[in-house]
C-alpha cells in the first residue's frame, strides 16, 4: 500500500525500469511516483515515447532531462552520432569476442551521471528514495560494470553520504534476471506492449540485437510471447 514516502524512478520505457516503476506504484501510490527519463544522443531514442507511455498508464509525473553533451565525445555504439554499428549478436557473444570487457554499446559510466542527476532532482522534489532497475544479466561478465553490485552499493554509499541521509538509492533487481523481472511483471500486469527496448533506432525491434534477445529469452522463460516482437509482426 502506499505510504507517506516519495519515489523517483529512472524510466527509460524498458522492460526493467517499466517493472520498477509499477512495484513502486504499487509501494507508494501513483501521487507519490516520478518518473525521470534522460536522453543522452541514444540511437533508440524511441525508448522516450515508451517511457512517456509508460508514465501516462500509471498516472505519474514525469519529468525529463538532456545529458547528451557529456557523451558527445564517445564513440559507443549506443550513441546516435557513433559510426560504429549496433552488433547483433547475444552479450555472452558479445563478452566473450571483448575478452571480459565491456561490451561496444557501454557508454562511459552513462549509469553514474543518471544516478548522480536523479539523486539532485530527488532531493529537489522531496523524495526519499531512488529506484535504479539494474539486474544482473546487465553486469553477470562485465558486460555493463555500471550495474554491478559493486557499482551499486558504492552509489549507494555515495547518494547517502552526498544528501546528509536524506536519500537512498534502491536496486531491487540486482541479483535478479531478466526472466525473474518479468516473472515479477506479469504478476503485477506490467503493459509490456507499452515497452521499448531495442537499441536500433527503427520503428520495430530488430529481434537481433543483444538487448532484443536477451528481451525474447525473458519472455520465453516465462511461457509466453514478447509483446513488442508480436506487434511487430503483425504490423
Amino acid at each position: 500500500m502506499a505510504n507517506s514516502e516519495k519515489a523517483l524512478v529512472l524510466c527509460s520505457g524498458g522492460v526493467d525500469s517499466t517493472t520498477l516503476l509499477a512495484q513502486a506504484v504499487e509501494r507508494f501510490g501513483a501521487d507519490h511516483v516520478v518518473a525521470l527519463s534522460i536522453s543522452y544522443g541514444q540511437k533508440h531514442a524511441r525508448e522516450i515515447e515508451a517511457a512517456r507511455a509508460v508514465a501516462a498508464f500509471y498516472g505519474v509525473e514525469q519529468r525529463f532531462l538532456d545529458l547528451a553533451s557529456i557523451f558527445a565525445e564517445s564513440s559507443c555504439a549506443l550513441l546516435s552520432h557513433a559510426d560504429a554499428e549496433v552488433p547483433h549478436a547475444s552479450y555472452a557473444e558479445q563478452k566473450a569476442e571483448a575478452g571480459g570487457e565491456a561490451v561496444s554499446t557501454y557508454v562511459p559510466f552513462r549509469n553514474g551521471m543518471f544516478l548522480s542527476s536523479a539523486a539532485a532532482l530527488a532531493l529537489s522534489l522531496g523524495c526519499s528514495v531512488v529506484y535504479y532497475g539494474a539486474h544482473h544479466d546487465d553486469w553477470a561478465g562485465s558486460a555493463y560494470p555500471d550495474c554491478s553490485p559493486e557499482f551499486v552499493a558504492a552509489m549507494a554509499r555515495a547518494i547517502e553520504e552526498g544528501t546528509g541521509g536524506e536519500l537512498r538509492l534502491e536496486a531491487p533487481f540486482v541479483e535478479s534476471s531478466k526472466a525473474d523481472i518479468v516473472r515479477v511483471g506479469l504478476v503485477l500486469g506490467v503493459p509490456y506492449g507499452l515497452t521499448w527496448s531495442c537499441y536500433e533506432g527503427g520503428d520495430a525491434p530488430c529481434g537481433e540485437c543483444a538487448t532484443c534477445l536477451d528481451r525474447a529469452a525473458a519472455f520465453a522463460a516465462n511461457g509466453v510471447a514478447d509483446p513488442a516482437l508480436e506487434s511487430a509482426k503483425q504490423g
